[in-house]
């Protein structure tokens, strides 16, 4: 019966010799109705957005009694995220709707007092200067992994999401936490939070009805019970460390610790169990959805796979990787970045207006849901060169994208407190693997990408690994 008011559109992918263009939804000609819109948000996020908002600019429109605003321009993204901040602050209803079961009053959906006062002290946790003390977990794990894959039988294939997420998730676990998470308490996370995303409503009908606060989330069974596996492992370890067995250099036992001194924080037991899954998801989630998308990229780029392995020989000759090669992997770091520009893990970044205000020629209304869409921004046929086109070489020495028209981490007070660590994880795992393997997806025709929460394949990308 809903097939009559929605149908998805068509997934276009197309290669050649020397190019590549990866999976995306034909963009739509037409508008869809109401009814069309309301099924294809809670189907796919990014699924449905029309032809002309592939190009720069503010677009306006009412879905009910609430005014969207699509802000698609360098300017205007500026103007929401930097200048006038203040205004657009908070999340929207949507994203805070959806992620509160979860997350609670978690650094990623909180504002206000409670965002003034966390920020200070996550950002703090997880600045680049405390990367040396987070390089040796990164490598051993990345490592790991790499000893895992050259074990297994020639032609196997894995699921890369579930594969990169366990990584990912460990990773974050044992800098966190600061102990081993482990293959089967990973699994939860990972699976836990796959069944979330699926089950959670990112459309929210109370917002578009009027409720400015939005509605509380149906809490389903399948919601429930992906939120309680990932919560069931977060709160053993949280447990463990307040009764004295965490590492001294783990952030949460920095947050406990700082807990003590600095009762005024507010940092109860039930806001240490909030930061430490919001770090936990922020910091395994998009890193893991980012280097599925990377081996997708290359497997499909063979210039750009070729460049990276020659590359990595160059200045590591065969020796592992380190943290600190990082900043001598300039093509490794333009391939996570060319990734992050077409499927960034947090494609829409929505904001809620706390006041009217104007926008160039626009009228804002208060409570209107605002978005920048780094998935439209990104391929904006105006500001990038062949924008749908997978190369990385636009990264490279002075070619620099202009100022506020490439925003994978956000722009602003709200940039992502994580942004140093998160990228050089990723650089640092990509050359771990690359410089031993190769991927190799298996299904035919195009993966698709699906956006509820996070930017993810549907159905994961099957994949064998090759030894080089």
């Amino acid at each position: 019966m809903l097939s009559l008011f929605y149908k998805p559109q068509p997934i276009i992918e197309e290669r050649g010799e020397s190019h590549f263009v990866p999976a995306h939804p034909l963009p739509r000609q037409k508008p869809l109705g109401l009814l069309g819109m309301a099924i294809g948000a809670r189907r796919n996020l990014i699924g449905d957005w029309m032809a002309q908002h592939y190009r720069s600019g503010v677009d306006s429109f009412r879905m009910l009694n609430r005014q969207i605003v699509v802000v698609n321009a360098p300017v205007a993204v500026k103007h929401v995220m930097v200048t006038h901040n203040a205004i657009y602050e908070r999340k929207s209803p949507q994203m805070r709707r959806a992620l509160e079961y979860l997350l609670g009053d978690g650094l990623f959906i909180s504002d206000g007092k409670t965002w003034q006062r966390r920020r200070p002290l996550v950002a703090d946790i997880v600045h680049k200067n405390r990367l040396p003390a987070f390089a040796p977990t990164m490598e051993d794990v990345a490592g790991a992994l790499a000893a895992r894959w050259a074990a297994r039988e020639l032609g196997d294939s894995v699921d890369m999401l579930a594969e990169m997420a366990e990584l990912t998730a460990e990773i974050i676990a044992r800098t966190v936490f600061g102990s081993q998470l482990g293959a089967k308490a990973a699994n939860q996370v990972i699976s836990g939070f796959t069944e979330y995303q699926k089950h959670v409503d990112s459309f929210n009908l109370g917002y578009f009805l009027g409720s400015d606060e939005g509605w509380a989330i149906r809490r389903s069974r399948g919601l429930r019970q992906g939120a309680e596996r990932v919560q069931k492992v977060i709160d053993e370890v949280v447990n463990r460390h307040l009764q004295g067995d965490g590492d001294d250099d783990s952030m949460l036992q920095l947050l406990v610790k700082r807990r003590a001194k600095s009762p005024e924080l507010g940092l109860d037991v039930e806001a240490l169990r909030n930061e430490a899954a919001t770090i936990f998801m922020a910091g395994h989630e998009t890193t893991a959805s980012l280097l599925t998308w990377c081996w997708y990229c290359l497997a499909n780029a063979p210039w750009a796979e070729g460049a990276l392995h020659r590359e990595l020989d160059d200045v590591l000759g065969g020796r592992p990787p380190q943290v600190s090669d990082v900043a001598n992997l300039p093509y490794a770091r333009a391939v996570i970045e060319e990734t992050l520009r077409l499927y960034p893990p947090v494609p829409i970044l929505s904001r809620q207006a706390s006041q009217t205000d104007r926008l160039g020629n626009l009228d804002i209304e208060k409570g209107a849901l605002v978005l920048v869409i780094p998935w439209l921004l990104h391929r904006a046929e105006d500001l990038w060169d062949k924008p749908r086109h997978f190369m990385p070489n636009r990264f490279l020495g002075e070619a620099r994208p202009k100022p506020y028209s490439y925003v994978p981490f956000a722009v602003g007070p709200r940039i992502c407190a994580g942004l140093a660590f998160g990228l050089t994880e990723a650089i640092l795992c990509l050359a771990t693997l690359a410089q031993r393997f190769r991927v190799r997806p298996v299904a035919e025709g195009p993966v698709e990408p699906v956006c509820r929460l996070t930017l993810r394949p549907k159905n994961g990308l099957v994949a064998r690994v090759e030894a080089r």
